[in-house]
């Protein structure tokens, strides 16, 4: 028997697509006009479609959020019912509002262009970025630890100094770049070269160079294969981002009404994070290629219908709140705030006049910010905007440069060490490249005002606190390779300017190595503890497994 909550998630996905269906017939333009040098537009339209990204972004976090990360390299099944209700988004807010760092990291960018203007150097956005006050993680930490300590952009998000270059940071912070630049594909490629490098390269910086495409050609086509076939043209072919999209769109046409199947061959292909060190052989993927993958897959299965598209990227799992975010808001710009059905609507509505946490920036600022960011950059790139009208020019999308990580450095071993040590610990290993997985830790109990923003461990009868906000020990650690002094690293414990892993090398020479780490301002207060020594080898691994003989 269908239950209940079955049913009226059913009849939901039925009225949606009816409203849409409506808009769709409303909104659309045909090849013929994308033909044409130029597009014009209502501006009363324009700001109905930037509305539509933030909103629909939003509602698509706090979608996923109950099954963030809780699927890896697994399906959410339709068994599992998502939760939506009136009070939803409030609930979140209040809940747990480090939920929302799509949106207000994505606002810290918004809040550079308004600070520097259009023209905003990388370094511009890099200084703004490194101040931030709220928790950040993987890339985006890795590179605010860079530019703190002069490595600035795009060495910052380079894969030799931040082992999380290809994780999903860019990805779900390009959005406010598809925003200010609707219809001008080339435009909001050339803002993600100076926004992207600063946390992240190579198929990291594709993920957000693919979503600022996807949002700005959803402001002039409602045909979600176009604006995912546009997208992909902003990527170098040959790159493994290319390649993994292109592969998605491929077993779309051939499978046209079964997700399933298209990510059952994806995952088959490109389930293999080889960079962050928190998913390097675990299930757990962050990769930007496979997230990027479950954006793509929903907005090609959805067809232009919002409950479907953000419903199918929650449900293939990984980060099930960015990527249904990320699909939401493309769908918001598709088809404009207006026409967001107020079951999703209504509950966010309680919140947008609100600040984001540890920002002075609520949904209602972004979205006066974002248009008069568009209407700029809009003439910027030689259109128009007078009166209630804009004209947009319109080009043919251009692949951005060649980049990609990891090259000849293939992960071969995940060697579990869990040991502290409080003065030096030395490991061998055998191959050409290495990351240390581990974690400065504070033995005293954490202050209860931090446990919601700060990850806690056991040790005996007592959590060690990972990071916390305002403590100011600096750990100092020197990385010894073959017994030669390679690098002295800071180790602040303070949770904004933490470095997440404490030594890596890559593209060393091939064959067996001697690391040590060394602490030589230890405090008895603090230790060192190491999870895991990740290997690398220019040799990509094969099976060692005998062939049977019969």
């Amino acid at each position: 028997m269908m239950s209940s909550k079955t049913k009226i998630v059913k009849l939901v996905i039925v009225l949606t697509g009816i409203f849409l269906s409506e808009a769709y017939s409303q909104n659309s333009n045909t090849k013929e006009e994308l033909s044409k040098k130029s597009i014009k537009m209502s501006k009363t339209t324009l700001q109905d479609k930037i509305k539509g990204g933030w909103a629909g972004q939003t509602i698509g976090v706090v979608y996923g959020a109950p099954v963030e990360f809780k699927y890896n390299g697994s399906m959410v099944d339709e068994s599992h019912i998502i939760p939506w209700n009136e009070h939803y988004v409030k609930y979140w807010w209040d809940k747990k509002p480090g939920l929302f760092d799509d949106i207000y990291t994505d606002l810290n960018f918004v809040a550079a262009f308004e600070k520097y203007g259009l023209n905003a150097s990388s370094n511009d956005i890099a200084n703004h970025w490194s101040t931030t006050a709220y928790h950040l993680a993987h890339a985006n930490q890795a590179s605010r630890y860079n530019i703190l300590n002069g490595i600035m952009p795009p060495a910052s998000g380079n894969w030799k100094n931040n082992p999380h270059a290809d994780d999903l940071d860019f990805q779900i912070e390009a959005d406010f770049i598809g925003l200010m630049a609707p219809g001008m594909i080339n435009k909001a490629t050339e803002i993600a070269d100076r926004v992207g490098h600063v946390m992240n390269s190579g198929d990291g910086w594709y993920g957000g160079v693919f979503v600022a495409a996807l949002y700005s050609t959803a402001f002039v086509s409602n045909n979600p294969e176009y604006i995912v076939e546009q997208a992909i043209k902003t990527i170098p072919k040959g790159t493994k981002f290319h390649s993994c999209i292109a592969d998605v769109i491929k077993f779309y046409k051939q499978y046209p009404n079964d997700w399933k199947q298209t990510w059952f061959e994806i995952q088959k292909r490109w389930n293999n994070d080889v960079g962050c060190p928190k998913g390097v052989f675990l299930g757990f993927n962050i990769d930007a290629k496979i997230n990027s993958a479950y954006v793509a897959i929903g907005l090609l299965y959805g067809k232009g219908d919002f409950t479907k598209s953000i419903d199918i990227a929650t449900r293939c799992g990984q980060d099930a709140d960015c990527n249904p975010g990320t699909v939401g808001g493309v769908l918001g710009v598709m088809h404009g705030y207006s026409y967001i059905p107020k079951f999703w609507l209504s509950p966010l509505q309680e919140i947008e006049k609100e600040d984001f946490e540890n920002t002075t920036v609520s949904l209602d600022k972004a979205y006066g910010l974002s248009f008069k960011h568009a209407l700029a950059t809009i003439e910027q790139a030689g259109g128009k905007t007078k009166g209630n009208e804009v004209s947009i020019p319109l080009f043919e999308p251009i692949a951005v440069a060649f980049e990609q990580n990891f090259e000849n450095s293939f992960p071969i071993e995940r060697n579990k060490i869990d040991q502290s040590f409080t003065d030096e610990i030395t490991l061998e290993f055998n191959g050409n490249g290495y990351v240390v997985y581990g974690n400065l830790v504070k033995k005293s109990k954490i202050d209860v005002k931090y446990i919601d923003r700060i990850s806690k461990r056991t040790y005996g009868s007592e959590p060690l606190a990972l990071a916390e906000a305002d403590d100011p020990y600096v750990a100092l650690m020197e990385i010894y390779v073959d017994g030669v002094l390679d690098q002295t690293v800071k180790l602040p414990m303070m949770n904004s300017a933490r470095r997440l892993e404490p030594a890596w090398k890559y593209q060393m020479t091939e064959g067996k190595h001697t690391l040590k780490l060394k602490w030589i301002n230890h405090n008895p207060d603090y230790e060192f503890r190491i999870n895991d020594l990740i290997v690398y080898s220019e040799k990509e691994p094969t099976s060692n497994l005998p062939e049977e003989t019969h």
